[in-house]
């Protein structure tokens, strides 16, 4: 009985044997929830192997022991002391229970005039000028492709306490879309007079005393502008934020207009949470990975790939009480997106008609949202002219990863040739880029001449979306993506 329950954990968590592997869970019909937690008792983490007779199951570190002694994980000092820090959150949460935060009444035409010009009368009549002393710290992990920020956050939420009744995981592109809508519209109910910032950050406090985020990442200017009044509000509310990103806080929205204005955030971030690095110089995303026997990316680009994709396809959609649609309307933000060939949970899209048209990553999410199965054909290979197909593309696949979307694409050249040029336009992988390639075991001859990325961010990029599709290749993603495939039983 034991075994079988520590097999079912495993199956919870998605991981496989011999991996530190990140997974997000599905987000069909909306944001994903999860949470975080904090402990006021510090426990002296036995080797990883180890476990105390009279352990709980449902805490951070007893659930990986567990996997570890199972054999779903491969236990390390590394890993033990940040699962350690998880624990730490998770005992400081156990008795943490914020009230609501109370509505205020409409206020009079007097108060919105003044607080609209003294800002010290808004803030002392609406919002607390700190953290509840009771508050714990938050958490801000980040490291590079593969350090398994995502499992992490998948094992902090599967072992929140049972007193945390209101959480919210969501990846952070998602929650800064539901965000910029609240604050459109209560710029619209009050007629721009007063800070939007504070109501929304109210609301969202009402909804989560945990917020989780996973890929906290800055590159627009409208976030970064937003971003330090929404996280003091969340805090002086008593909301505990958990953050999973690819770089330390003082790496965030590099080179960035008017990044002297993002400097107090930065500063936010590093004085309000503990700010813990996860490299340990082991990709365990490409540790053991078991193929799957349905690969997502297919090339070249031949009669017999065209054969493929079409067999996949027609065995997804063959139910007769679910015909295949021609250009159905996806409705997003008041814009209308033509879907060429779907069924209520497989889509089929061209490269053009996806990454060609300047689509956002509120576009994308919205398709991943709305089907479990999608298929991206004819992807071209994208020189230093064509970078912004290249950012879209990386953004779609990042979509479909964080809502567990099975996809297929078909290309003429393998995925790490798709961002390279040929031209004789670069000059050359820079040192960063060279070291990544190394990372993932590339070539040049592999990647081509020249990679079209250069800035960190980019390269950054790069190396997310190779990853991720080495992980959509396994056969635990197989398994687990797209829910329409999974729950028909059919075999492809």
């Amino acid at each position: 009985m034991k075994y079988w329950r520590t097999i079912l954990a495993a199956r919870r968590l998605s991981l496989r044997p011999g991996t530190f592997a990140s997974y997000a869970p599905r987000r069909r019909h909306q944001a994903s929830l999860a949470t975080a937690a904090e402990s006021s008792s510090h426990r002296a983490p036995p080797p990883p192997g180890g476990a105390s007779a009279g352990e709980i199951s449902n805490e951070p570190l007893s659930q990986y022991r567990k996997l570890v002694r199972s054999g779903v994980l491969r236990g390390d000092d590394h890993q033990t002391r940040i699962i350690q820090k998880l624990q730490d959150l998770h005992d400081k949460l156990v008795d943490y229970n914020p009230p609501r935060v109370s509505q205020l009444a409409p206020p009079s035409l007097f108060s919105r005039l003044r607080s609209s010009f003294d800002e010290s009368y808004r803030l002392k009549t609406s919002e607390p000028s700190a953290p509840p002393p009771d508050a714990p710290k938050g958490l801000y992990l980040y490291g590079d492709v593969g350090t398994g920020k995502t499992m992490l956050m998948d094992l902090f939420y599967s072992t929140l306490p049972p007193g945390i009744k209101r959480k919210r995981r969501v990846h952070f592109h998602a929650f800064m879309i539901d965000v910029h809508k609240r604050v459109h519209a209560v710029k619209a109910s009050a007629g721009n007079v007063g800070d939007p910032i504070l109501p929304v950050a109210r609301d969202l406090a009402n909804e989560a005393s945990v917020l989780c985020f996973d890929e906290f990442q800055v590159t627009d200017i409208a976030d970064a502008m937003i971003l330090r009044r929404l996280l003091e509000s969340l805090l002086n509310f008593g909301v505990v934020c958990v953050m999973t990103s690819n770089r330390h806080p003082d790496d965030l929205y590099k080179n960035g207009i008017q990044r002297s204005s993002f400097i107090p955030t930065i500063e936010l971030l590093k004085s309000q949470f503990e700010v813990t690095d996860l490299d340990s110089g082991t990709d365990y995303r490409r540790m053991a990975r078991a193929a799957s026997t349905v690969k997502p990316y297919h090339y070249p680009l031949s009669p017999e790939t065209t054969k493929t994709i079409d067999s996949i396809f027609n065995s997804l959609t063959k139910h007769p009480e679910d015909p295949v649609i021609r250009n159905r309307k996806l409705h997003i933000w008041g814009r209308t997106l033509l879907v060429p060939a779907s069924t209520s949970n497989v889509a089929k899209f061209t490269f053009q008609e996806l990454c060609g048209n300047p689509l956002s990553a509120a576009d994308y999410l919205e398709v991943t949202r709305v089907f479990g199965t999608v298929f991206l054909l004819d992807v071209w290979k994208m020189g230093v002219d064509r970078k912004d197909l290249a950012r879209r593309f990386i953004t779609f696949i990042d979509a479909c990863y964080e809502s567990k979307t099975r996809l297929f694409i078909t290309s003429d050249v393998p995925i790490y040739q798709v961002f390279s040029d040929d031209t004789g336009k670069t000059e050359g992988a820079s040192d960063h880029m060279r070291g990544v390639m190394d990372d993932l075991g590339l070539s040049h001859e592999l990647v081509g001449k020249s990679s079209i990325f250069t800035g960190e961010e980019e390269i950054f990029a790069f190396a997310r979306a190779c990853s991720r599709l080495v992980q959509m290749e396994s056969k635990e993603w197989a398994e687990t993506a797209g829910d329409g495939c999974g729950g028909c039983g059919c075999r492809i």
